[in-house]
């Protein structure tokens, strides 16, 4: 950890079954429709080799397409359904924890700042993701 990160952590309840929202959190198709932090970005690519060792990247580009960026790095541990933990290409650690709730699923994330945005400005990014993720996930039938 860089001496100057913070360790932030965001927790959200999914109305689903930890079955869909492992499903919909990992596969590439998925991650293309939810993960933005905002209307006017999307993500163009996304590759997921789920396993550990395994590399993951997900081509994150605003729609002007004046900007983008990858987000990218390899997983440290891959325990379906429960835990995801992957070290990102810059050297910060990140943690999801997924834990089964009857019906629903509370997912809790972690992740180590970087140090060129306000902290504030990173969790809130990263928590309007997960927000876009529970409002994917609970938009499609469970069925």
């Amino acid at each position: 950890m860089n001496a100057n990160s913070k360790i932030v952590t965001l927790r959200i309840v999914v109305n689903a079954p930890i079955d869909v929202v492992w499903s919909r959190w990992t596969s590439p198709s998925d991650i293309l429709i939810w993960n933005c932090a905002s209307d006017d970005w999307h993500t163009t690519r996304a590759d997921n080799n789920l396993r550990p060792d395994g590399r993951f990247c997900y081509r994150m580009e605003a729609k002007s397409g004046l900007i983008g960026f990858d987000f990218s790095g390899k997983y440290t541990a891959v325990v379906p359904k429960e835990q995801l933990a992957f070290l990102l290409d810059d050297g910060r650690s990140v943690s999801i924890l997924f834990w089964r709730q009857g019906g629903s699923t509370e997912i809790v994330e972690t992740f180590e700042t970087e140090n060129t945005h306000p902290i504030e400005m990173q969790r809130d990014g990263w928590l309007s993701i997960l927000v876009r993720f529970k409002n994917y996930c609970e938009s499609l039938s469970t069925t």
